[in-house]
């Protein structure tokens, strides 16, 4: 069973300063909690539970997106988001992530949402006994003289172990011998052993020994590796090379040439001639990638560089380094060289951007959290000073940290999707190299809309002008609002206010919710409504919604619907015919009749002409057109008949004009009967003055009612609103034998006045024409102009 710690440090000096960071960034990880588990576990082995070691309630896991934030594409560690367990997700090898002997440590971002927290948690790898010691070869020979003295001690093959700490090499153990023993001398990194001759060799008794080297490790069981030493004993050489120094140190940078001489070393040897001649070689002990890197020259001593030299990969090498003369046996001498590697600004910063979202809401308040930052530089002091800004204008900034080079991305100003619907970011990163590298990273953010825009309507009043007779139940005007927000913030429905004083005409009244289709119920009458107004709202389908209203005044235009009615003559039976009798002694221009008619309807619609439809002599009697008076042409004459039917045709002036007739007959009398017939006729005159006064009466005590609510009206459209343009309706009648209306309204700068042929108010028609539409001038304007039909 795995063994598991779990430690949790505060810096309590520093505690006011990272509350005054959490209070300023938002809600961020002071703690860091420590995890250790050992290397070689089964995938999905519980590391330790870091939710409820970080105080997070298990049940809101999911929906805050708690998770591991890793920089490599293979995590070795996830989170269960149903238990907050840390578990291990990848096979881990403690050799692989970490080299060397020191402690292997693993920091994890761990991320919550709703409110952004981001914690580090430690896990600490420790090291299991599963590597072997083994030597770089599996045989090792030596030549020694025979005379050489007890104490020489030979350099044996490192055995290498790639476990740490206790797992590592212990010690090294020889086959029992009499001559031989091995000594280990502890360096830095290793163990380094030695074989000791502790008695003399003598040839002429043996001339050959093998022995077995065994390096043993401290883990539980112990692991061992063997190397096979045959020594060779030979006659002698007993001056070996010595070097100048022990040790040497030296310092290049990295990324140097390959093929640039580093150091010459020396090692002087005292015996002549052949046992004098120095070859150097590197030792045999060394990592293999050494000798990829660097180069010896074995006749000078010169190293030259061989491979590419990575500060990043390795900042200081230790090589061996053996100088052998030629003697036989050969004698050898040792030394170590140092080679520090100096970092040069050779590696760009990297941007690693963890997105909460990549869209914004416009509504969202500046400061507002859009996502992390990280940048890395791989160099090492100033090359890894590194300086992030955002290189364009936008409404967003970095804000730092308190880890070094880890910002937040938030908003510095208020967002208008309506303006700028998305934004481009470019971070640029530069380190504080010489020179310095820079890297840019670009990403879009898009921003959501909300419901912050009413409907609009392009404009306020609207008017519509609205034939009378219209169909019931067809659509007569539209209304259209725009919004510029999007999808249902922009759908945009439509009802009719149905409050206020014409509720009434209202209630015929229909308007389609989706596009603003206005349908009437009902047909409109112009003799009974000339203008009425209504208030359409639109409203969207936000949250909350939105809504804006506009004034539509509607004003009914006049069809030619109505015939003219004749008011005299009239018969008893209600017929229009009528009987006049005139004496034979009448002079020319005598007026026999004035026939009366009436029109419902104003202007040309309403504009009546009169015409003889049929006479039994054109040369006696002639009607005016306008007013329909019948008057004797000439005097009559003893042969003219004593009685004449006249038709006469009253018509309007529409475009499909309408007509009565009316029919007097004439009869001439002697002066005696037309004196009797006179008085007769007066009484009955006056019977029928009666009802046509009556009928005038009433009338025009309609219009005048009807006069008063205008005049109201006028007073109240004024009052509450101060547009020019809205037509205002004054009736009045000018009854001469012809009842004409005379409607008056205003558009902009004219006022108008539809009139019918008897014009008593002092204004002129073109003679020749059928005009009856007269400009008057306004207060505001001195011009007055006649506009023909």
């Amino acid at each position: 069973m795995r063994t598991e710690t779990k430690t949790r440090t505060r810096d309590y000096p520093w505690l006011g300063f990272y509350l005054a960071l959490l209070l300023f960034f938002g809600k961020q990880a002071w703690a860091q909690i420590r995890y250790s588990i050992p290397e070689e576990v089964k995938d999905g082995t519980i590391v330790g539970n870091v939710a409820k070691d970080l105080g997070l309630d298990i049940t809101s896991l999911i929906d805050r997106r708690f998770r591991v934030v890793s920089g490599s594409k293979d995590a070795i560690f996830d989170v269960n988001q149903n238990n907050g367990a840390l578990y291990v997700h990848n096979e881990i090898d403690r050799e692989e992530l970490c080299q060397g002997s020191g402690a292997c440590l693993i920091e994890l971002k761990i991320l919550v949402e709703n409110p952004l927290e981001i914690h580090y948690v430690v896990v600490e790898i420790t090291d299991v006994n599963d590597h072997s010691p083994s030597f770089p070869e599996n045989e090792q020979t030596f030549e020694i003289a025979e005379h050489t003295l007890p104490g020489r001690r030979f350099q044996l093959h490192t055995a290498r172990d790639p476990d740490a700490g206790i797992n590592s090499i212990r010690t090294y153990t020889l086959t029992s011998n009499e001559h031989f023993e091995v000594n280990i001398r502890q360096s830095d990194a290793n163990k380094v052993p030695f074989l000791v001759l502790k008695k003399s060799l003598d040839r002429e008794q043996k001339d050959k020994h093998t022995l077995l080297v065994t390096a043993v490790d401290g883990g539980k069981p112990q692991r061992s590796g063997t190397l096979n030493v045959s020594i060779i004993v030979l006659d002698s050489n007993d001056n070996r090379p010595i070097f100048s120094q022990e040790i040497y140190q030296i310092a290049i940078q990295e990324n140097i040439p390959v093929g640039t001489s580093i150091f010459r070393m020396n090692a002087t040897d005292l015996d002549e001639d052949i046992y004098g001649e120095v070859e150097y070689s590197l030792g045999k002990t060394l990592l293999r990638k050494v000798y990829d890197i660097f180069e010896l020259d074995k006749l000078t001593g010169e190293m030259r560089v061989k491979g590419v030299v990575d500060y990043e990969e390795n900042d200081v090498y230790e090589l061996d380094v053996e100088a052998s003369d030629k003697g036989s046996p050969p004698l050898t001498g040792e030394c170590r060289v140092i080679i520090n590697i100096k970092d040069v600004n050779d590696n760009p910063p990297e941007i690693e951007v963890t997105s909460l979202s990549n869209t914004v809401p416009e509504d969202s308040k500046p400061g507002t959290v859009i996502s992390l930052l990280s940048v890395t530089d791989k160099d090492s002091g100033v090359n890894g000073k590194i300086i992030s800004h955002i290189t364009n204008d936008v409404p967003f900034e970095l804000k730092p940290s308190y880890k070094e080079n880890t910002y937040s991305f938030v908003t510095k100003g208020f967002l208008d999707r309506e303006l700028v619907p998305n934004y481009e970011i470019i971070i640029k990163a530069t380190d504080c190299g010489e020179p310095p590298l820079s890297t840019v990273k670009t990403f879009a953010i898009q921003i959501s809309d909300v419901n912050d825009n009413i409907p609009h309507f392009e404009q306020n009043p609207l008017e519509f002008y609205l034939v009378e007779n219209n169909i019931a139940g067809k659509s007569i005007f539209s209304v259209t609002a725009t919004d510029k927000d999007l999808n249902d913030n922009a759908a945009i429905s439509y009802h009719i206010v149905r409050e206020g004083s014409q509720n009434d005409i209202m209630s015929f009244l229909n308007i389609n919710s989706e596009n603003g289709h206005i349908s009437a119920l009902k047909s409109f009458d112009f003799e009974t409504l000339k203008t009425f107004q209504f208030q359409v709202v639109a409203t969207d389908s936000g949250t909350p919604s939105l809504s804006s209203n506009v004034t539509v005044n509607v004003f009914i235009l006049d069809q030619n619907d109505n015939a003219p009615v004749i008011l005299s003559p009239v018969s008893s039976n209600g017929s229009a015919e009528g009987v006049e009798e005139i004496p034979r002694n009448v002079n020319a221009g005598h007026l026999v009749t004035k026939v009366r008619a009436y029109d419902a309807d104003i202007g040309y619609n309403g504009w009546l002409l009169f015409s003889l439809q049929q006479v039994t002599d054109h040369s006696l009697f002639g009607l005016d057109r306008y007013t329909g008076q019948i008057r004797t042409l000439r005097s009559f004459t003893e042969t003219d008949e004593a009685e004449h039917k006249l038709v006469i045709l009253v018509k309007d002036n529409g475009n499909v004009s309408l007509s009565a007739t009316a029919t007097v007959i004439v009869k001439l009398v002697e002066p005696k009967e037309a004196f009797a017939a006179s008085d007769v006729k007066s009484s009955a005159e006056v019977d029928e003055e009666d009802n046509v006064t009556f009928y005038l009466m009433i009338t025009l005590g309609s219009v005048s009612v009807l006069f008063v609510i205008s005049i109201i009206v006028l007073i109240a459209m004024q009052c509450s609103k101060s547009t020019d343009y809205t037509s205002k309706y004054l009736q009045e009648t000018n009854y001469d034998g012809t009842l004409c209306h005379s409607i008056q309204y205003r558009s902009g700068d004219k006022r108008y006045m539809l009139v019918g042929p008897r014009m008593s108010i002092g204004s002129t028609i073109v003679p020749g024409s059928h005009a009856n539409t007269l400009v008057l001038p306004d207060r505001r304007s001195a011009t007055a102009e006649v506009r023909p039909a």
